[in-house]
């Protein structure tokens, strides 16, 4: 498994839009060969920001690669720009290959 995260410092006062570009997108990502789920976190409210992060899982990370080649992805981020002057600075990408998982019935 791989999972894909973007760290987004969001401005105080600009939580409320950010939320709402995402839950409103279409992400189209049950298009897509190897995606397992997605996540959009509220982090700590700090000074100047809100932290929230995308948490993107996939089945390896060639299905993270081949996403973020398609017109699946192209599509989903068309109008990703709209929303840079609610952040801080460029969203931080960060992908983690799984090396443990411990769950109830994982094996």
């Amino acid at each position: 498994m791989y999972i894909a995260m973007n760290r987004f410092r969001v401005a105080k006062g600009s939580e409320a839009a950010f939320e709402q570009v995402w839950l409103s997108r279409d992400t189209h990502l049950d298009k897509v060969p190897g995606f397992v789920e997605f996540h959009l976190l509220r982090g700590p409210e700090l000074e100047d920001h809100t932290l929230y992060a995308s948490h993107t899982v996939w089945a390896n990370h060639a299905a993270f690669e081949a996403w973020t080649k398609s017109d699946a992805f192209r599509a989903a981020h068309a109008r990703a720009g709209d929303t840079k002057p609610t952040y801080l600075g460029h969203p931080q990408f960060e992908g983690f290959e799984v090396m443990q998982t411990v769950g109830r019935g994982a094996k």
